[in-house]
């Protein structure tokens, strides 16, 4: 075999391995949004090695993610947009993150926040500066009606938040207790911030959990947020001011709570987003400093869901599993998937990719020339 020959199979064998870098999927990730990045991005879940991009910045009008979601058909369902304008559900490849559609929008919505697919097949949004659920076909994203509206009433829908459906068919929402008024949620109505049930044939609702106690590292007030059902089939509900607590499912019953204050100030400095569970019965949520000059970078916390105690990482104190971090923009939206993800690679190594391209086409087209005869 000539000296050009072995040169050929050389480049292209380093080629090969040089775009196969950054580009290989992962199992088991953490997936949370950057309201303040519009953009998706992937932290492992065995250690919180930052992953690299899942949707990028802006891609198909992703503004100010917040709610994330993976569908039965494996799509990416992602709540976006902060106006009447840009307020919509968008639809993501739920293996590359490659843009699909605008899934759902129009029907009043306003600043979607929780989703979920009911068992009738719809898709349910909250739409929080409408104070609405909106009800859309599953499959085809046609809005169908005003599932729920609120009433500016105690243990109505005021605020709506995160949307969960349980076991017995009932629909779940958190309300953070505010009214919108001109597209701005005011909070002077006095309103409290609840665990709402509905019963989807009816419409009606309950009040599952009323408003609790001030967590003590809280500024005074109570946000109820993100919802999840653990393994142990308790209810979680996240509080944008502070806390996790743990409820009975069944009678609604305060179990526990848990102390997400990990900068440590009094009150804390930091507010807490949503909250996912991964197949070892791990619950994770993500915050954000709220001080200013702070840019509100975020960080992820990690708790055994069945005890309750923290989990941090090697070195780490509270429940920090990723500590503040430059890749997290005001986090809000956090799921766990354990299905194949393929991020998308960092702006440098495409960089590398495109110089080692320059250089390897230049290479070819030399000895394609015969002008390495030499070597």
């Amino acid at each position: 075999m000539n000296n050009k020959k072995i040169l050929l199979q050389t480049v292209v064998a380093l080629g090969t391995s040089f775009l196969s870098i950054g580009l290989e999927a992962a199992n088991a990730v953490l997936l949370v949004g950057n309201t303040k990045g519009d953009n998706i991005v992937l932290f492992d879940e065995q250690n919180g090695n930052f992953l690299g991009e899942f949707i990028t910045p802006g891609s198909g009008g992703l503004k100010a993610p917040d709610n994330l979601l993976f569908g039965l058909d494996g799509n990416f369902y992602v709540s976006s947009g902060d106006t009447v304008e840009n307020s919509a559900i968008l639809r993501y490849n739920g293996t590359n993150g490659k843009f699909i559609d605008t899934f759902a929008t129009g029907g009043g919505l306003v600043r979607p926040y929780g989703t979920a697919f009911g068992p009738d097949g719809n898709f349910y949004v909250s739409s929080f500066l409408s104070d609405q659920i909106l009800r859309y076909d599953g499959k085809t994203g046609v809005f169908l009606d005003v599932f729920a509206q609120g009433n500016r009433k105690a243990g109505g829908l005021n605020g709506p938040n995160s949307l969960l459906f349980g076991d017995d068919g009932s629909l779940y929402v958190t309300t953070q207790g505010s009214v919108a008024v001109n597209g701005k949620p005011d909070f002077s109505f006095g309103l409290p911030s609840q665990v709402l049930r509905f019963d989807v044939p009816t419409k009606t609702s309950t009040v599952f959990i009323d408003q609790p106690t001030p967590s003590p590292d809280s500024s005074g007030f109570v946000s109820l947020l993100g919802l999840g059902f653990s393994p142990g089939d308790d209810l979680f509900v996240s509080d944008f001011a502070n806390d996790i607590r743990r409820y009975n499912s069944k009678t609604g019953a305060l179990i526990d709570t848990l102390s997400t204050n990990y900068t440590g100030t009094t009150p804390s400095s930091n507010f807490i987003g949503g909250l996912t569970f991964d197949e070892n019965n791990f619950l994770y949520t993500v915050g954000f400093d709220n001080r200013p000059n702070s840019n509100n970078l975020g960080a992820i916390l990690r708790y055994d869901a069945l005890s309750g105690n923290p989990l941090p990482t090697q070195s780490n104190t509270n429940a920090i599993f990723v500590p503040t971090s430059s890749k997290l923009l005001r986090p809000i939206g956090i799921t766990y998937t354990s299905k194949s993800i393929t991020p998308v690679p960092e702006p440098s190594l495409i960089v590398g990719l495109l110089s080692f391209l320059s250089f390897y086409g230049v290479l070819i087209a030399l000895i394609k020339r015969n002008k390495m005869s030499n070597i």
